[in-house]
């Protein structure tokens, strides 16, 4: 039935949706995804239940503007998440859900410390699991003209939710930005991919960690997670290697990085013929990983480099890695640094996307081609002299 309606909500949604423009009146724009609703079939009496007690939330906007935290190089990011508090806590839950993550892992091959480690880095293992009122957290960050394409279809996967009695327009709370229960889900990934697994006749992500970690987990396959393969390692690399080479666009065996002279830290690497990336975080002074293909998958879920890099190793400390190598990594940028930097790479003719002092994906990839250009180690970790040298 979810499926069917995910179907129906694809084909149906997109063309009222792209005739509702963002800003101006909200009271307006109520007005108009009202009208788009009834425009796909719903019926009136549905429509204005729904919406009645929308309102715009200014405190919405103000957090999707202030994500100052992913700012945070991994290794301050990763020991200010990762405490032995929740590595504990973590242990403690893959003992008490035990049949549940076995579960997981045969139904959709998602291992326990996969599972666990979005578990807590999302809501604290269902501890926080936000406080905003989900209906009106959508239809602000849907008028706002910043991401409404990405929002908009959640409002209706919504409207779809509160018909089948699995969403309360006035008491369904959680993420600012729109997310719900203990693994954070949008209402149209509730849709694809809720599970039962309680067997209570209910989807109940806020309330049930069986039906939140099974739901997890059907999510992360249909994201592409492939079972029985690794996702992150922590390697050793040597020191003359060509690190222009680094980095997730490029891609070789793990037989090839063997050969290179990376090493696994603890254990063996992963099947010689399994693609792979060598991630270096903070440059070829910090912590080093290899990426294996399911680390992709992270950023389907989220797409920020720290979080997802955190996440995932988390998820090999709970499986029984043991603390990465933190090295001695050059000194960062301040965030008025990496703003002046994002500016001159853009002026260079680089797509840096927003100038936001965030190192996301595109800056490293700008940061590694200069470092190249300009005879620098190029590891795509921004340092004073790469600032100072553009």
């Amino acid at each position: 039935m979810r499926q069917f309606l995910s179907i129906l909500l694809s084909l149906t949604a997109a063309p009222a949706m792209a005739s509702v423009p963002c800003g101006g009146s909200f009271g307006g724009f109520v007005d108009q995804m009202k009208a788009a609703a009834i425009e796909q079939g719903h019926s009136a009496d549905t429509v204005n239940t729904f919406f009645s007690s929308v309102r715009q939330d200014p405190k919405v906007i103000r957090s999707d503007r202030a994500q100052g935290v992913f700012k945070m190089a991994f290794i301050d990011f990763s020991r200010r998440i990762i405490s032995q508090n929740r590595l504990d806590r973590g242990r403690a839950n893959a003992r008490t859900y035990a049949s549940v993550f076995d579960r997981a892992e045969a139904d959709y091959g998602v291992p326990p410390g996969v599972l666990l480690a979005f578990w807590a880095l999302e809501t604290d293992y269902g501890a926080v699991q936000g406080e905003f009122n989900t209906l009106n957290a959508l239809m602000t960050l849907s008028h706002d003209c910043r991401r409404p394409e990405l929002f908009r279809p959640q409002v209706f996967a919504a409207l779809e939710l509160f018909k089948t009695g699995d969403f309360s327009p006035a008491r369904t709370k959680g993420a600012w930005a729109g997310e719900i229960g203990m693994v954070q889900m949008l209402p149209e990934d509730i849709i694809k991919n809720g599970v039962d697994a309680d067997g209570d006749g209910q989807v109940s992500l806020k309330t049930s960690a069986p039906d939140a970690l099974l739901s997890g987990a059907k999510m992360l396959k249909g994201l592409g997670w492939r079972a029985g393969e690794p996702w992150l390692q922590e390697v050793t690399v040597p020191s003359d290697l060509d690190w222009s080479q680094t980095g997730l666009t490029t891609r070789k065996s793990v037989a090839e990085w063997a050969d290179l002279g990376v090493a696994a830290r603890q254990g063996d690497l992963g099947p010689a013929t399994l693609e792979a990336a060598v991630l270096l975080p903070q440059g070829r002074k910090g912590p080093a990983f290899l990426a294996y293909p399911n680390f992709d998958v992270y950023f389907e879920w989220n797409q920020s480099f720290v979080y997802v890099t955190t996440a995932a190793y988390f998820a090999t400390r709970l499986s029984g890695a043991t603390v990465y190598n933190a090295g001695s990594p050059d000194a960062g940028l301040s965030d008025g640094q990496m703003r002046a930097l994002q500016q001159k790479l853009q002026d260079r003719g680089y797509d840096v996307g927003k100038i936001d002092g965030i190192l996301g994906a595109r800056t490293r990839a700008a940061v590694q081609a200069e470092q190249q250009r300009l005879g620098l180690p190029a590891d795509a970790w921004p340092t004073r002299q790469l600032l100072d040298k553009l």
